[in-house]
């Protein structure tokens, strides 16, 4: 049996896998992926834009739903390619170091998504909770300082994971059950020894999703708690829907990243095109709902993007 690692003269080259079953028919189901790209690269490039353009929306609210969007933009882009080369051009060939950094782009941004949405929570609590202090708390340093950290906790747990699937060997098998490469989906191919992979795998995911999802939830006990006790009917309404658009976004983001995990760990007998429709749903829908929802439900943005539009159209 021919054993392969980083370090064999022969390089590691790894199959992606389109749609399984249907790979005859892929070029016609990359219409509806390449849609989905599209729509979630032009909806987060215009969430920064306006942002960025528009000092109505120079405040910490929309600074995180930057960080979201530009979160979301980077998750997109680190798949495009593999994505669409497999099922337009059934490029299915990637190396292992182009699998591993790949890997480490996608795992880490998931992560950082994970713990902007706990900063929007962080956000929200303050602005209902305490909101008199609100501007003083978070402060433009304070929001950099949070934005520096997600991204200090995302580079330290992907380090090790990275590094230690570099000393992985891989033998026969070497196709991938998606169209990039997935943490636990590349450790099941190798004949090494792959336990510590995923231990620090699951080290991994509850450091950061593990860590991030109670305290969203324990944010929104006390954020109910506090809006119950507000007298006015209106009043209490008006904190709510503040809350409706990252509530969407906390759902859509860790429904399919729990599904997606369970599949992966416990569904083995699943049939392959269950794990490639999970795998795209987790990839995609957060990128291309988030801003539809935060356009649709927040009129400070619907009113920026009008703006900018309108501007434009001036402008040609």
């Amino acid at each position: 049996m021919l054993v392969l690692n980083n370090t064999s003269a022969q390089p590691v080259i790894f199959l992606l896998t389109g749609i399984p079953g249907l790979r005859a028919d892929q070029v016609w189901f990359s219409i509806p992926f390449c849609l989905l790209y599209v729509i979630a690269l032009s909806g987060n490039s215009m969430i920064l834009l306006v942002v960025f353009c528009e000092p109505s929306l120079h405040a910490p609210m929309y600074y995180f739903l930057s960080m979201l969007s530009a979160t979301d933009l980077s998750l997109s882009l680190c798949t495009l390619s593999t994505t669409l080369g497999v099922l337009w051009l059934d490029a299915r060939e990637i190396n292992l170091n182009a699998c591993i950094a790949q890997m480490f782009f996608l795992h880490g941004f998931t992560f950082m998504e994970s713990g902007v949405l706990l900063a929007m929570a962080f956000d929200r609590f303050v602005a209902i909770c305490d909101p008199l202090r609100y501007t003083t708390i978070l402060t433009n340093t304070r929001i950099a300082q949070i934005g520096v950290i997600v991204l200090i906790r995302n580079v330290a747990v992907m380090l090790p994971v990275v590094l230690f699937v570099k000393r992985l060997s891989f033998c026969s098998s070497l196709v991938l059950s998606h169209a990039y490469c997935y943490h636990v989906d590349l450790i099941q191919l190798s004949c090494s020894d792959n336990r510590i992979n995923s231990i620090l795998g699951l080290f991994a995911l509850f450091s950061t999703t593990g860590f991030d999802c109670p305290c969203i939830l324990l944010s929104y006990i006390l954020i109910i708690r506090s809006v119950l006790s507000i007298a006015s009917s209106e009043e209490r309404q008006k904190a709510f829907n503040t809350c409706i658009s990252h509530i969407s976004a906390v759902a859509i983001f860790y429904i399919p990243l729990i599904s997606l995990s369970l599949v992966h760990r416990y569904g083995r007998s699943a049939p392959p095109f269950i794990h490639t429709i999970m795998a795209n749903v987790f990839l995609l829908i957060p990128p291309v709902l988030n801003p539809i929802i935060y356009s649709v439900k927040t009129k400070q943005i619907r009113k920026a993007i009008n703006k900018v539009l309108m501007q434009r159209k001036s402008h040609v």
